[in-house]
């Protein structure tokens, strides 16, 4: 691994970049020492907000740049030509279309920074965001190691070099266990967490099971939001009692779920409360979103997990923790990540480690209970959720935003698939209000991917044709996909790609509505 060509350090928020004078393997400004060992970097310092790593190697002509995203991706994976700017979350491939080859770098999952890369025409610098909320982390003198950094080689294509990337960056994770394929039902794309019950919840179980027709693997049928007081739109903990009078036994519920046939899943929101209290995250919410680094708040998520393991469940959904933290979704997290001014209780670990101590807590307290994350920062996830919801919303309202947040995600992160967890691009609605021709391919590809695949049926919407179509795919599905695998072919060139391959056969799917892609639809 090459050593960095320079590096420069950043203390207060104010400061401007220091160029660091190096001493062997150190380099050091401002009281901040940077040590590079054979890819792992080390950083020591009474108080820090960035350092940056400088590689003094230019980009090819013409060439075309990937990145990842800091969450979830928003429809905005893409391979673009160079942009000196443009921000590159935890890993980059740079693909030259005159040779073929396509190189990059990325870090280590798990890092206790948060990571990301900017590429121009004369090299790449890697950005270790250290700080503590809106200001430098105050590590007192501790030597923290930030990350690790790996360089990719051309693996023969770029599609073949991005997994030899993600399998390299989670190289130091424990062994997957051979994972049973995800398939499940989720009521939200037609409840949207409202006016639903258990009458309801027990349908979508007899439903899912029903179009499994008897495979050996049982599916999920998962309770979305609006189970709680106060349910619907969010809302916020405590998680203890379901909504009088339309849930008022969820052991039940749960037991009643799997007598019919399935394993039942639970979403809440661990990070928030519906009234302001003494352990919020200054700024977000008026107080009711919980500053993790509060041991009270640990306390509290460990003691809803085992509440909904006593109840009976199989699988936890926990989602919204890093608008929580940051106050932002990732889309406008950007190189700043968060307001600036404000620092968690504990202001002695960078957000990062702060981050994964959250992560590495919901993990143990869960146990053996399939956990899926959502709205949580997949390279501090890896290793520590089930299933991962890689992409922003799809929707039973909208087909629009199922396209382009859907497909783009399968598409672009479908390499971290049962490396960094098991890829979830999100639901596949059955409603009234969208078009079923288009979700029915966007099923049928979600199946023969091997991912994760959940579907939100509305009773309303049910036909002959789409019972028979969600009950092929949900079988393909839990037989674990196409034996080959799928491939998006036309993946430089398009942010949702219609042309795909699975082995030697060559798949086309049409996302289109007449009119083309709608630019007015979220």
């Amino acid at each position: 691994m090459n050593e960095p060509s320079a590096v420069f350090v950043q203390v207060g928020p104010s400061d401007t970049l220091t160029t660091a004078v190096r001493r062997g393997d150190t380099w050091s400004a401002n009281g901040v020492e940077v040590r590079w060992s054979d890819g792992t970097i080390d950083v020591g310092a009474r108080s820090v907000s960035r350092v940056a790593l400088r590689w003094s190697e230019p980009l090819p002509a013409g060439a075309l740049v990937l990145g990842d995203a800091w969450e979830r991706s928003y429809g905005d994976l893409q391979w673009r030509h160079q942009q000196p700017e443009r921000l590159l979350p935890w890993y980059f491939l740079a693909h030259d279309p005159s040779t073929g080859r396509t190189t990059g770098a990325g870090v280590d999952v798990q890092p206790n920074a948060f990571c990301s890369w900017t590429v121009d025409a004369d090299g790449f610098t890697l950005w270790l965001d250290l700080r503590n909320g809106g200001g430098p982390v105050q590590l007192n003198g501790r030597t923290l190691t930030a990350t690790t950094v790996r360089r990719f080689a051309d693996a023969g294509t770029p599609w073949l070099t991005l997994h030899a990337a993600v399998a390299a960056m989670s190289s130091r994770l424990p062994a997957r266990p051979e994972p049973a394929p995800v398939v499940g039902a989720n009521n939200w794309y037609y409840a949207y967490g409202e006016n639903f019950d258990e009458k309801a919840v027990l349908q979508d179980a007899t439903t899912v099971v029903e179009l499994a027709d008897g495979h050996q693997v049982k599916p999920f049928s998962v309770v979305d939001d609006g189970w709680y007081p106060g349910g619907g739109n969010a809302a916020g903990g405590p998680w203890d009692v379901g909504i009088p009078g339309v849930f008022d036994d969820l052991a039940g519920t749960a037991a009643a779920i799997k007598a019919i046939g399935a394993r039942p899943g639970l979403w809440f929101r661990p990070l928030r409360v519906r009234e302001a209290g003494a352990w919020g995250r200054p700024g977000v919410d008026d107080g009711r979103a919980l500053d993790p680094t509060y041991p009270e708040v640990l306390d509290l998520v460990r003691a809803d997990l085992q509440r909904f393991k006593d109840w009976g469940f199989e699988l936890v959904k926990h989602d919204f923790s890093t608008y929580d933290v940051f106050g932002r979704f990732g889309p406008a997290m950007g190189a700043g990540l968060t307001n600036h001014g404000w620092q968690f209780h504990d202001p002695t670990r960078t957000t990062a480690e702060i981050v994964l101590a959250f992560y590495r807590e919901v993990r143990a307290a869960a146990d053996d209970v399939v956990l899926i994350g959502c709205n949580t920062v997949g390279h501090l996830a890896a290793g520590l959720v089930d299933i991962q919801r890689t992409g922003d919303d799809t929707s039973g309202r909208d087909w629009e935003r199922t396209r382009k947040m859907g497909v783009n995600t399968l598409a672009f992160r479908l390499p971290q698939h049962d490396r960094f967890f098991t890829v979830d691009a999100d639901c596949v609605p059955c409603t009234p209000e969208t078009p079923w021709e288009l979700n029915e391919r966007f099923l049928e590809l979600i199946a023969r991917s091997g991912t994760a695949l959940f579907v939100s049926v509305d009773p309303a919407a049910r036909t002959e044709r789409s019972d028979q179509a969600l009950s092929e795919s949900i079988r393909l599905a839990l037989d674990g996909g196409d034996a080959a695998g799928i491939e998006p072919v036309d993946w430089l060139e398009n942010t949702t790609p219609t042309a795909w391959r699975s082995g030697g056969e060559a798949i086309h799917y049409d996302w289109s509505r007449p009119w083309g892609a709608d630019p007015v639809s979220p």
